[in-house]
């Protein structure tokens, strides 16, 4: 398995023509990942479906959670994976036959053979990226948060005394 590098150019397109994703492995815990990229990312206006069969038929963020991709009655662009890499090969099965654009895997994420499949059915794929991170990124958000800004710091500030 190769590095993953992707251009900005080509995140940048997928988050512009992106408007319905369907969040697979979305959690209703407050304090999972998925819940805050879910919120993020319907807070930068797109239509964020959770997908989690343990969790189906609850409402999450306004949304009710569905068991399956199949289940979803709108037209998907994105199919964000929060799971584990080996369980990406049925989600990429089901995102072709939804006939979802992008395939997206979470930070973490990586399964070749699934990214293969899907990109052989003309989906584009991202691995090992999160959408949340990258659209702050690609939008000057991140120094927001302190991050890499040096407002936020693990280091222990120096101490001047002057007597």
């Amino acid at each position: 398995m190769g590095p993953l590098d992707y251009e900005d150019a080509f995140i940048r397109n997928i988050l512009r023509r992106t408007k319905v994703i369907a969040m697979v492995g979305a959690s209703t815990n407050r304090q999972r990942p998925s819940f805050f990229a879910m919120k993020y990312l319907q807070a930068k206006g797109y239509r964020v479906i959770p997908v989690n069969p343990a969790a189906a038929g609850q409402d999450l963020l306004g949304e009710m959670v569905r068991a399956s991709l199949k289940e979803i009655e709108v037209s998907v662009d994105m199919v964000d994976v929060f799971r584990a890499s080996e369980h990406v090969g049925p989600i990429a099965d089901e995102a072709i036959a939804i006939g979802a654009k992008t395939l997206w895997m979470q930070l973490g994420v990586r399964n070749d053979e699934a990214a293969a499949k899907a990109s052989a059915a003309g989906l584009d794929v991202v691995m090992d990226r999160c959408p949340k991170i990258e659209f702050g990124r690609l939008n000057g958000e991140l120094s927001w948060g302190g991050i890499n800004s040096g407002i936020i710091s693990a280091k222990r500030p120096k101490i001047v005394r002057t007597i």
